[in-house]
């Protein structure tokens, strides 16, 4: 039987990003998507369903140097 190694690849990179935004959520910092908070699982269905935009993440870093906040901004077409 043939595998999608696509599909396989996309599971992959939204397994492991699931895992980075559960991590951030668990060390305090603040996720956002378009200026609106979000869960880990928001932002992956988002990606998910809407493959065919693109997200710039966003780091707010206090003077400590810890990331505070992490946004996703979706970049329009007439932007790229």
């Amino acid at each position: 039987m043939k595998t999608n190694t696509k599909t396989n690849t996309n599971k992959y990179e939204y397994e492991q990003l699931f895992r980075e935004l559960t991590q951030y959520e668990k060390e305090g910092v603040r996720i956002k998507m378009d200026n609106r908070s979000a869960s880990p699982m928001q932002v992956i269905s988002v990606h998910l369903v809407k493959e065919t935009n693109t997200y710039m993440r966003d780091y707010i870093i206090s003077e400590e140097g810890r990331i505070e906040e992490l946004c996703f901004h979706k970049i329009r077409e007439e932007n790229l």
